[in-house]
């Protein structure tokens, strides 16, 4: 095989007219670069340079190997170059999936600003549905995706969170995280419930509804089976009962349609009820206030890339009141 680097050494010798120049210019003995050739003549199979006068002039096959050690030497110093660019968060590709309430909450603005600092990073944004996003996160065929696990993991001690909200502690680390079977969850939010009730519902003129006021209402479900209906479940056991759920709609525009219909009451996070329907009210919930945590899933453990770790910050921030 070609050794590269002695066939950068023969384009020198090429482009100075003798190993003389070509060894004071490189800053070798005449000797080296002469032995250099001669190993690079016997990979090569074939005469590379040939006397002419004082110095030397390079064969057919000589000439040959020149070129192209000038493309190789070219496309070398652009790939350096592009690898310092992906270094430095200047270009480079994030993959992300997440859930619809987030969109505009979170990512929307995460990603505007990632576009102002990382103008040259591409983004392949797709939203998952029901799907669970997480093995194509294991996998390696998502950078991040947004997901619902339950509160405790949250908790700031265990999850190593900065002291800075939204910030890294020093450049290169990842952000703190705690692992679950090869991905780390970054905390980015709790998302209280709501209660969603029709407008003139007895309940209405309260401030705050204490959870257990629910217990004999009928439900609206407005979740699908996973994390967040079982944030509410889990609530509604602690409150002492069990919802009963007479319509599923697994969409919160719909759910509230359903509720200003007087088919039944239900519970919304806050972050789906950015537009409410017109006949229904909102009220807080207590006794226990029921809450889906919202985390960044990102194989573990980095370090981080710089285009990553931007959109972590980001979506931090955006989380941030």
């Amino acid at each position: 095989m070609l050794d590269m680097r002695r066939m950068q050494l023969l384009r020198a010798v090429v482009t100075s007219g003798s190993v003389t120049a070509a060894a004071r210019n490189l800053g070798y003995t005449p000797s080296a670069v002469s032995q250099q050739m001669a190993t690079l003549e016997k990979e090569a199979g074939i005469t590379l340079l040939e006397r002419s006068g004082r110095g030397v002039r390079p064969t057919d096959a000589g000439r040959l190997l020149t070129e192209y050690a000038a493309l190789i030497g070219r496309q070398v110093a652009e790939a350096e170059t592009a690898l310092a660019d992906l270094r430095a968060g200047r270009t480079g590709r994030v993959v992300v999936r997440y859930f619809a309430t987030v969109g505009a909450t979170l990512v929307a603005p995460a990603l505007a600003e990632l576009r102002r600092e990382h103008p040259g990073v591409q983004v392949d944004l797709r939203l998952t549905g029901s799907d669970d996003p997480l093995p194509e996160v294991r996998e390696g065929r998502a950078d991040v995706a947004l997901v619902v696990r339950p509160k405790e993991l949250g908790r700031s001690e265990e999850l190593g969170r900065p002291k800075e909200p939204g910030r890294s502690e020093e450049p290169g680390r990842p952000l703190g995280g705690l692992f679950v079977d090869g991905v780390r969850f970054v905390h980015l939010l709790d998302d209280t419930y709501r209660a969603v009730l029709p407008r003139g519902h007895r309940l209405a003129t309260k401030r705050v509804l204490e959870l257990s006021d629910l217990a004999e209402e009928p439900w609206v479900g407005s979740e699908w089976p996973g994390p967040c209906l079982d944030a509410i479940l889990t609530a509604c056991g602690a409150a002492g009962f069990s919802p009963d759920f007479v319509v599923e709609s697994e969409d919160y525009a719909t759910a509230q349609g359903f509720v200003a219909a007087g088919l039944g009451i239900s519970l919304v996070p806050v972050t789906g009820l950015a537009g409410h329907h017109p006949a229904v009210v909102i009220r807080k919930i207590r006794n226990p206030e029921p809450v889906r945590a919202i985390y960044a899933a990102v194989r573990g453990p980095g370090p981080d890339p710089i285009a990553l770790r931007g959109l972590l910050d980001a979506l931090r921030r955006a989380a941030t009141p």
